[in-house]
């Protein structure tokens, strides 16, 4: 402190700014040394560059807190511009749980420590049987739409729209609206109808897309950002790429994908459990099948919590079939059939959905290029964006990606999936039908309780017995993908779904019976339902996909009805048509070759 009656007397010390020249220009340090007061032109100096110093840090930390905030969604979009950091689109993963966790005292927190208390299980409920209505599944309670998007954003949505819906095969499933199959009906029995067994096949849960090193869809998209991030500015609302890393997994279930399948097992339990006394009365255990894929078992292990509840021991038994090249596996049939690996057979729907795909967002590449500079957007990053959107949104319950498109796109990537499923897997393929053919064989074996005689499909000789394939029981439940299911519905010969024609790939047709976010959908299900009825002379059977009751009129045998229903003789007799006219080893293992502009509705090559 300055000693009092100097000329700085005051209770915090004084620096004295000295100004020195260098280089023929005026230099100012702060320090504590007595100098001399500046002349008033120093002063004047020193404050115009003070001042323009305060000034420009003003406008830095400006421009700072305005990038910091864009970057945390405070604002639509950064105004400002700079290159990417290098780190853009690499994998962020997270691994859980640690491999050797330093608390890991499974001694120290047993299961079981007894004292369980006083329980008496009650009756077992039947929804499906019982209730007035039927229970409506939405199935997105976990997932956040885009705000652009959200029911109370009126005017950029259209009432029937839907972005949940509008992901073709990467939706996750929802009931189908009563009649959109043309069955002016619901899942529960008729009034005059009881409800005597239930064969279900469902597709895994949400998972997430191929592996990151494949170099195609998200995976390629993020991979190829990554590789020009150094060259590469983003405005706009591409703006929050500047941090965006790729997030995915490969190929496994998402926390979604699990619920899925627990809410999916605990619905059918609700529906169907009162099936369960049938196993207690007969001393047996129910047997559900899956494969061996990480995603499939993990989805019949999650549908079985929800279903039967843990312990799961002792409540049933899992069957695991093997899925791996040239081993016979229904659930899996794809393994089996050589021809399917060849391009123009199995994945004959590829460069006709990239065809459409050129349609539909032919306007859109250039839209967000006008936000990108440094890296050339083309339709298959754009369309790697939009699949980035669903696959986020089911594993992470977000995606920034899901607020760039339009309606209008959405549904262009939605019709997308059809043309993709319809010609490789479905009614336009070539061996959907042979493909699908080995589980009806299953099928109607269960229905008529007789052994398969001839194995000369994708079943699997060695698994038909009484022990791993039983017979006579009311509940069968298996876990597949939905390749295989879209295979099982056209070798059952639901043509229905055909009814109009082949998709084109220049414009969306106003008239669609086949959509593959209603028949494909994360975890979508068909239920097998069979009924005694006071007013039908035989046993009926009814085919339920996601809820929706399906036409079986087309099948021979099958007349109109107006709940959906066929006696089970007559549809088994249809399907035991269909295996006769099926040639899995000639659809398989023959060198197939088509003329060009080759076509089929049936799902087979003649």
């Amino acid at each position: 402190m300055a000693e009092q009656g100097s000329p700085h007397d005051s209770t915090l010390p004084v620096f004295t700014p000295e100004v020195k020249r260098m280089g023929g220009q005026s230099r100012v340090y702060l320090g504590d040394s007595p100098s001399p007061l500046y002349s008033s032109s120093a002063r004047r100096s020193l404050f115009l560059r003070v001042g323009a110093a305060f000034f420009a840090g003003f406008v830095i930390c400006l421009a700072v807190v305005a990038q910091y905030a864009s970057s945390r969604s405070c604002l639509p979009f950064s105004p400002f511009t700079a290159l990417l950091p290098t780190d853009v689109g690499t994998p962020e993963w997270h691994q859980y749980p640690p491999a050797e966790p330093t608390n890991g005292f499974s001694s120290a927190f047993p299961s079981n420590v007894g004292y369980p208390g006083r329980t008496q299980a009650g009756a077992e409920p039947g929804v499906a049987a019982t209730a007035p209505a039927y229970p409506l599944h939405s199935n997105v309670a976990h997932l956040v739409p885009p705000t652009r998007f959200s029911k109370d954003n009126t005017k950029v949505t259209t009432k029937d729209f839907n972005i949940f819906r509008s992901w073709g095969s990467s939706s996750p499933w929802y009931s189908i609206p009563r009649g959109k199959f043309g069955v002016d009906s619901s899942p529960e029995a008729p009034d005059t109808c009881n409800i005597t067994g239930v064969h279900l096949l469902y597709r895994h849960g949400a998972r997430y897309p191929a592996d990151y090193s494949s170099g195609s869809g998200p995976s390629g998209f993020a991979s190829r950002l990554n590789k020009n991030a150094e060259n590469v500015t983003v405005t706009g609302p591409l703006s929050f790429l500047d941090n965006w890393t790729y997030k995915l997994g490969s190929e496994g279930l998402t926390p979604f994908g699990r619920s899925q399948l627990f809410d999916l097992g605990v619905s059918m339990r609700m529906r169907y459990g009162f099936l369960l006394k049938n196993f207690t009365e007969t001393h047996s255990l129910p047997v559900f099948r899956t494969d061996s894929q990480t995603r499939m078992l993990d989805s019949a292990h999650n549908f079985a919590l929800g279903f039967f509840g843990y312990p799961l021991e002792g409540q049933y038994q899992q069957e695991i079939m093997i899925e791996a090249k040239g081993i016979n596996n229904t659930l899996a049939p794809y393994r089996s059939c050589p021809n399917n690996d060849i391009p123009s057979i199995g994945y004959r729907g590829s460069p006709l959905t990239d065809a459409w795909n050129a349609v539909y967002l032919k306007d859109t590449v250039p839209r967000l290029q006008r936000y990108v500079d440094g890296f050339e957007l083309d339709v298959r990053d754009v369309y790697a964006m939009q699949e980035l959107c669903a696959y986020e949104t089911v594993a992470l319950g977000y995606s920034k990606f899901c607020e760039l498109f339009t309606e209008k796109e959405w549904e262009g990537f939605d019709y997308s999936s059809d043309i993709h499923y319809w010609y490789s897997v479905a009614w336009g393929s070539p061996i959907a039908r042979a493909q699908g053919i080995g589980y009806v064989q299953e099928l109607v074996s269960r229905l008529t309780q007789t052994p398969i005689e001839t194995h000369n499909s994708s079943t699997n000789a060695t698994l038909h017995n009484a022990v791993t394939f039983p017979l006579g029981h009311s509940l069968y439940v298996d876990a597949t993908h939905e390749t295989v299911v879209l295979n099982v519905l056209a070798a059952l010969n639901i043509s229905s779904f055909a009814a109009m024609g082949q998709l084109p790939t220049d414009h969306i047709p106003k008239r669609r019976t086949f959509r593959s976010t209603e028949l494909a959908p994360f975890a979508t299900n068909i239920q097998f339902q069979l009924l005694s009825c006071s007013t039908e002379p035989d046993p009926q059977i009814r085919v339920i996909v996601n809820d929706g009751v399906v036409p079986l009129e087309n099948l021979h045998g099958c007349q109109y009805h107006p709940d959906g229903m066929c006696s089970i003789h007559a549809f088994a007799d249809a399907q035991k048509e269909n295996i006769r006219s099926t040639d899995w080893n000639f659809v398989c293992n023959t060198n197939l070759t088509f003329p060009d502009g080759w076509k089929t509705t049936t799902g087979y090559p003649v």
